[in-house]
């Protein structure tokens, strides 16, 4: 039996302000939770500072396994490519700092050969190295340049580094013509952090988008078998609620995350 620990990704919670989102996820019950690094950038430029997420992080006595995101890599051109990579370098340092030791590697929107985001991946990989924090590759069903699991998972066996892992997530797959059942024939160690939620029943499949997705449990996704997956390859990182859903943006974000914190301990029978 594995013990999963969950975590609140606070796209979930949007709207709230960066501190207040770590005093909420830690009342709702969460182990962990999943920064947006631009809601350190936010809150630094309204005249806070990193210590204070920091000091709040340890208040609550919330870890952080994942941050979002590295954007632009995949399809920078010329001289574009070293400004993004400087980027990539200041978001990987802050998430050192933070004590993340994951970030995510975001595709890019349009098509891009796999070659090229397979050496730019190892190039990120590299740069990680470096603060102790590894970039993982992400997949979005509604960007051209990685719609698919499939996709994900060939860029980490291509570019053949032992850290090189990818973002599972539950909606992207379902949302994109992935292989339904690849997930049980990849190492779980190569899984760096799973990305629950659900597909909105209203919609056509293969269509929506992020603000489409819905609370866990009021879609279409078979979520419990991706779980039963998951167990089956001995994945044993996080399990993390990641909406965008706009109607919950406008709901009380402490009931929000109550509620799929309740939805997640009945699915993984915590």
């Amino acid at each position: 039996m594995t013990f999963w620990k969950t975590c609140l990704n606070t796209s979930t919670i949007k709207p709230t302000p960066l501190l207040e989102k770590i005093r909420v996820t830690a009342e709702a019950g969460f182990d962990a939770i999943e920064l947006w690094i631009n809601d350190l950038y936010e809150h630094v430029g309204r005249g806070g500072e990193v210590r204070d997420v920091e000091s709040a992080l340890q208040d609550h006595g919330l870890t952080v396994p994942c941050m979002i995101a590295l954007r632009g890599w995949g399809e920078a051109v010329g001289p574009e490519y070293g400004i993004m990579l400087d980027e990539a370098r200041r978001r990987m340092e802050l998430a050192a700092r933070i004590g993340s030791p994951l970030v995510v590697a975001t595709p890019p929107r349009q098509a891009c050969e796999l070659s090229q985001l397979t050496d730019r991946y190892g190039d990120l990989l590299r740069l990680g190295r470096e603060f102790g924090v590894r970039p993982t590759f992400e997949y979005i069903s509604f960007f051209e340049g990685a719609q698919t699991l499939d996709v994900a998972w060939q860029v980490v066996q291509n570019v053949g580094e032992e850290d090189a892992t990818l973002i599972a997530d539950a909606f992207h797959t379902w949302n994109s013509h992935s292989n339904a059942q690849l997930l049980q024939t990849i190492p779980g160690q190569r899984i760096s952090h799973y990305h629950i939620d659900d597909g909105n029943p209203a919609l056509p499949r293969y269509q929506q988008t992020d603000p489409d997705r819905v609370m866990i449990g009021e879609g279409v996704i078979d979520l419990a078998g991706e779980i039963e997956m998951l167990q089956q390859i001995g994945y044993n990182g996080m399990i993390s609620l990641e909406l965008f859903n706009h109607t919950l943006w406008q709901q009380d974000p402490l009931e929000v995350a109550r509620l799929g914190k309740q939805r997640l301990d009945a699915l993984l029978q915590l």
